[in-house]
């Protein structure tokens, strides 16, 4: 089941936010800030609050206009149509950086919005926003991953922990006291891993776990047979693989076992 937006975003977010580039982007411009002290700061605050402010406004403002892009911007929308969302996506974060720079003003400072400055301040700020949105726009377009292309063959991570030689589709892994054996067309492996681990690791290999100490892999199946409660699996190399009873209904719903 894939997580809700709001948790993707806030992922996707901390991602960028982490990211070596952009750590030092911002930690770039809160510096600046701080030294040149723009909007009366550089004389009415001291330089330890005054970089507290700065740095405080260049995470607030970059974690909003994220968050704003990713809400309006689209990576399929390109020319005219990406172009305006930018401006609309910068004029809402400017709006609300507006609202919080005079909140946080009103704070530190005691005065409401920003004086007799307030329309000039607001413009700029405005303006500000929508050229930090073009680039955070650049910086998430750099920082995706570029997506894999169409043909590209599916990952099994498990089969990186065998030699080159032995790799191939899988067929069965089995637990054997601390280790799995792991089988495929070309051998057999043993790994010192639990079965639950082995199973993350098998990618997108149609199976299943089979039996307490057993996972299968459908489409190594080459027959299934009832024994008793439970079933056997005849498998196009190696050994049966027995299904537990608790599992029947498993083979069953991929068609390996009448239902």
């Amino acid at each position: 089941m894939s997580d809700p937006q709001p948790q993707f975003a806030l992922r996707e977010w901390q991602r960028h936010l982490l990211h070596p580039l952009t750590l030092t982007a911002l930690v770039a411009v809160s510096a600046v800030l701080c030294l040149i002290g723009p909007f009366g700061t550089l004389t009415s605050l001291s330089l330890p609050p005054r970089a507290a402010y700065w740095t405080f406004l260049t995470f607030a403002g970059y974690t909003t206009g994220y968050l704003v892009s990713y809400a309006v911007l689209r990576p399929s929308v390109s020319g005219v149509a990406h172009l305006m969302r930018i401006l609309v996506a910068g004029a809402l974060t400017g709006f609300a950086m507006i609202a919080l720079v005079a909140v946080l003003n009103w704070l530190v400072f005691g005065i409401a919005l920003f004086g007799d400055e307030t329309l000039k301040v607001s413009g700029t700020t405005l303006v500000i926003s929508v050229i930090v949105m073009a680039v955070l726009d650049l910086f998430t377009r750099h920082l995706s991953p570029a997506p894999a292309p169409a043909d590209a063959p599916e990952t099994v991570p498990l089969l990186d922990r065998i030699p080159l030689d032995k790799r191939g589709p899988l067929i069965a892994i089995s637990v054997e006291d601390h280790y799995v054996r792991v089988r495929t067309i070309k051998g057999e492996e043993m790994i010192l891993m639990r079965l639950a681990d082995a199973i993350r690791e098998v990618g997108a290999t149609p199976g299943a776990q089979v039996h307490r100490s057993h996972w299968a892999a459908f489409d190594q199946v080459t027959s299934a047979t009832r024994d008793g409660d439970r079933a056997l699996l005849q498998m196009t190399k190696g050994g049966d693989v027995p299904v537990s009873r608790r599992h029947i209904p498993t083979i069953k719903e991929v068609g390996l076992l009448p239902r």
